[in-house]
């Protein structure tokens, strides 16, 4: 698989998670991708940190001009019926539980839930900035990334990088599986069928357990 179709296989799969009602926060990159496979009637809400719940899900990451501002000061569209407040107000929500799901990318996620997504030691960057607040707040918490970066393990048994969170994914989407998080560890639900589950088991650096119920990954 290239990259992109890494990329399309993944946000695909998140896709499904979105249910009708939901209020969701779409973190920067890849979990962007996510909205072009939002039904425009499936009633998903989503909330834009700038202060925007009812985002058009088509004009994430649309090249469009003048409009509405994301968080990144990218262009956006309001679906109908949607509702606009400031940032303060949009964080505050976050903070306070309101949101259904929020789907974030990592750097390392680990098997008790624990996750890294904002520094790389030895490396320049402003801050934190706001990752930590869906993630903190949201009833349910969707990693979607890449399996492994450059050969490397990214989903492992302790992170080693600075945590953003600890304990709070629910749910792991790679190109390869989906994994759940659960109390005995990280429990394969899906499996691509384009991998084996020795693939899947040697690219990861945790201890993994297999569902009874395992089922393709479409």
């Amino acid at each position: 698989m290239d990259k992109q179709q890494i990329r399309e296989t993944i946000a695909r799969r998140v896709a499904r998670e979105l249910h009708d009602g939901d209020v969701v926060h779409l973190g920067e990159g890849l979990p962007k991708m996510v909205s072009c496979y939002i039904d425009a009637d499936a009633g998903v809400m989503l909330l834009s940190e700038s202060g925007v719940v009812g985002v058009d899900p088509v004009s994430v990451g649309a090249r469009l001009s003048g409009g509405c501002r994301d968080g990144q000061g990218a262009a956006i569209l309001l679906s109908p019926n949607a509702a606009t407040f400031d940032s303060a107000m949009s964080h505050a929500l976050m903070r306070g539980g309101h949101l259904d799901v929020c789907v974030l990318g990592a750097f390392e996620v680990d098997s008790k839930g624990n996750m890294a997504n904002w520094i790389v030691p030895r490396t320049l960057v402003q801050g934190m900035g706001a990752a930590m607040d869906p993630l903190h707040g949201s009833k349910r918490v969707i990693v979607a990334m890449q399996h492994t970066a450059e050969g490397k393990h990214k989903i492992v048994s302790k992170c080693s990088l600075p945590l953003t969170g600890v304990g709070h994914v629910n749910l792991i989407v790679t190109e390869m599986c989906v994994m759940e998080v659960r109390p005995e560890g990280l429990v394969v639900t899906e499996l691509n069928p384009r991998f084996s589950k020795e693939q899947v088991v040697a690219a990861t650096g945790a201890r993994l357990w297999w569902s009874p119920e395992l089922i393709p990954m479409t």
